[in-house]
């Protein structure tokens, strides 16, 4: 019984919702859509949005959970919007930003160049990286992306890693 699943989403003023042919679209300051598993069924009315299942197995339980927390993403990206904060320790290791394209020094004989996704809006200040945009999935994917460029290594904690993030250092070998 998925109790997720059966609290309405609210949706604000500004945003339109609109249900049709098997898809849900929420229309902002941008335009998200999302295909409706076939296990539940998606009703608007007025200012809130219920996610509703066909049958009574465990599989739609969960897919109703799912679909009502997805749409609650994207009515969420559109208003307040999702950010992740990277940080780059490591001499000499450093990011820049032309455009839409972001330039790594991370170490390696080259410097990594990687193409920002359209959507998504990254900002360089110093040793930190900042990922913000209305979609959580690409949001989420461009950092993992950057982050997976130089993995922080455990003896000194150099490379990217989140703002958050806490590095178990290992002790290195000792002189005995």
């Amino acid at each position: 019984m998925s109790r997720i699943g059966k609290r309405p989403v609210t949706i604000p003023q500004g945003l339109k919702v609109t249900v049709a042919a098997g898809m849900v679209t929420v229309e902002g300051k941008e335009k998200l859509s999302m295909k409706i598993p076939p296990l539940v069924s998606v009703d608007v009315k007025e200012n809130k949005l219920k996610v509703t299942r066909q049958d009574e197995t465990n599989r739609s339980s969960a897919m109703q959970g799912l679909t009502r927390n997805l749409i609650n993403n994207m009515v969420i990206g559109l208003t307040a919007g999702f950010k992740k904060e990277l940080t780059i320790i490591g001499v000499g290791y450093r990011a820049s930003l032309a455009g839409s394209k972001l330039t790594l020094n991370l170490g390696y004989s080259h410097p990594i160049e990687y193409q920002v996704p359209a959507g998504v809006k990254v900002t360089v200040k110093d040793a930190n990286i900042s990922v913000e945009g209305a979609d959580k999935q690409m949001v989420g994917e461009v950092a993992a992306t950057i982050r997976r460029f130089r993995k922080p290594e455990p003896y000194k904690g150099k490379g990217i890693r989140y703002a958050d993030e806490k590095i178990a250092l290992k002790e290195g070998k000792s002189v005995g």
